[in-house]
């Protein structure tokens, strides 16, 4: 059966309209800002405070609104660059972090932006309300601002400064004091109609159809941005973006809106440029999530029999095409500080998988099946959909029976993160620089039910505890690496989960857009210096 494939990110995955906008406005040279920069996009995400729900699918519209203290970039010290903060530094005992602001910013109101509002933002959002920052942020204890450009946060307990720096594009979005202060702020309407200090305004959200946002004319940033608007059109199924490319309707597609095995074909058609850059700070992995709980796969052998039945070639070559890496661990590869490749490989192979199971009294019934259990494919990307498929094939051939459960994202969400209804589940969790952010959450014992995108499976083991809680604390750079070496060899000695692929994204642009996947994390910064001259005729 073929394969037909195509990648979406995680809450870039809902239905919308067909194209409707009419074709983009042809720019002018002289023109500075330069017409409308027209975006594929598939989502609207509920709340589109990036402050509150730090997710690509937020930042892909709310980044060019609301900024960062600093985003990630490809030459700059510790691969930062400045935004709202000129300068961060860390004290000793790690336990301040100094940030100096820009000055002369002004919030979308015309309201200055000032410490203030970087103290409001850390203590009751990032903290409290944010979906990553409450691991990051959670021994803040004070933010002194001793003048309007100075915050200083303080720590009840040593925060290494290496975790704070890395965090800064991700978790530190700023939002206005004086519009979220007093208010309930998951409910506050600033949370879509968004106020920020960014090179683009919102202005409106049309349901099904598309965001709307405009230049900002007082932007700290002279000169830019180089559009009047940008749309974000959403395109109504996985076909659309290529189609609307080719046709001129649109002039960007990231996040692999048009489908990989639509690539070759595309990559040929006159006036386009793929792009696979730009996305090296957002590495999505795919993974094997395993109720621990499950008589069957509380065993050790098990497990491994499992890993060892997956040909991680094959979903590497036939379900991503190539764009992606098998995995080893919970690090991916590209991360050169904290990935250790000397962990346990488990190679594919069916007839140890077998042999394994023999050992754990598994044995093959009359009808060939040692055990069925239920497969929970997450349904945020056409590849976990094909993954679960694949797995299901895969088990079946060493005697396990594996239900595939079908579900749309609340319901696969709440079954795996809540309810733990699930024995197998196919998941796609996002590596953010740095495993304090986003990756230690996977295995850590004790984290509530409820909780999405972390230990759910009855994974409980001291010694990863013990080693999350050190590095935690651990201030110096070299020794918190170390730390996290060691936590990688024993997960996957334990097979916690099964890491299976390493993925990023393609972007699909209009050859004459410029500055085009210019930073690691490019989809969900700015785009302050993004610009199109006049096309040829």
């Amino acid at each position: 059966m073929p394969i037909l494939l195509s990648r979406r990110s995680f809450l870039l995955a809902s239905a919308g309209t067909a194209l409707a906008l009419g074709l983009p406005h042809r720019l002018a040279a002289s023109e500075v800002p330069a017409g409308r920069l027209t975006v594929a996009a598939d989502s609207e995400p509920t709340n589109l405070n990036p402050a509150i729900v730090a997710s690509n699918g937020v930042f892909f519209v709310a980044s060019k609104v609301v900024e960062p203290l600093a985003e990630a970039d490809y030459n700059g010290p510790d691969g930062l660059v400045p935004k709202l903060a000129l300068s961060w530094e860390g004290s000793a005992d790690g336990k301040a972090v100094t940030f100096k602001l820009r000055p002369d910013v002004k919030w979308h109101d015309g309201k200055p932006f000032t410490s203030a509002d970087v103290a409001f933002s850390a203590l009751e959002v990032w903290k409290k309300l944010q979906n990553l920052g409450r691991v990051v942020f959670k021994d803040l204890e004070s933010v002194d601002t001793p003048d309007p450009l100075t915050a200083v946060l303080r720590f009840s307990a040593p925060t290494p400064f290496q975790l704070i720096r890395n965090c800064l594009p991700a978790l530190t979005s700023v939002l206005p004091k004086h519009v979220f202060a007093g208010t309930d702020i998951m409910k506050n309407p600033a949370n879509e109609k968004l106020i920020g200090t960014g090179p683009f305004k919102f202005v409106e959200h049309k349901p099904g159809e598309y965001y709307l946002l405009r230049r900002n004319e007082a932007y700290w940033a002279q000169g830019e941005p180089h559009f009047n608007e940008i749309l974000f059109k959403v395109l109504s199924d996985r076909q659309s973006a290529g189609a609307a490319l080719e046709a001129g309707e649109i002039q960007l597609a990231a996040f692999s809106a048009v489908p990989l095995a639509d690539l070759d074909r595309i990559s040929k058609v006159p006036g386009l440029k793929v792009y696979s850059t730009g996305y090296e700070a957002l590495t999505y992995q795919m993974i094997i999530e395993i109720n621990h709980t499950r008589k069957e796969l509380a065993d050790l052998r098990v497990r491994q029999a499992i890993a060892h039945a997956i040909d991680k070639g094959f979903v590497v070559q036939a379900i991503f095409r190539g764009y992606a890496t098998a995995a080893t661990g919970p690090v991916p590869q590209t991360d050169k500080t904290f990935y250790n490749p000397d962990v346990e490989r488990y190679e594919f192979d069916p007839a140890k998988a077998e042999t394994l199971l023999d050992e754990a009294g598994y044995k093959k019934g009359a009808d060939g099946i040692r055990f069925h259990l239920k497969l929970l494919p997450a349904p945020f990307f056409n590849e976990t959909v094909q993954f679960g498929a694949y797995l299901r094939q895969a088990l079946a051939k060493i005697g396990i029976d594996a239900e595939i459960v079908s579900n749309d994202s609340p319901a696969h969400l709440k079954a795996v993160y809540t309810d733990h209804a699930f024995d197998l589940a196919v998941g796609t969790p996002v590596y953010r620089s740095d495993p304090a952010i986003s990756t230690t959450i996977l295995f850590q014992s004790g984290i509530p039910a409820g909780v999405p995108f972390s230990n759910q499976y009855g994974y409980a083991n001291p010694k990863t505890d013990a080693l999350i809680a050190a590095a935690a604390v651990e201030i110096d750079p070299e020794k918190r690496a170390e730390l996290y070496k060691q936590f990688q060899k024993l997960v996957v000695d334990d097979l916690a989960l099964i890491n299976v692929a390493e993925f990023s994204f393609i972007t699909v642009a209009s050859e004459n857009l410029q500055n085009v996947s210019n930073n690691p994390r490019w989809a969900v910064s700015s785009w302050a210096d993004t610009a199109l001259p006049e096309m040829a005729p």
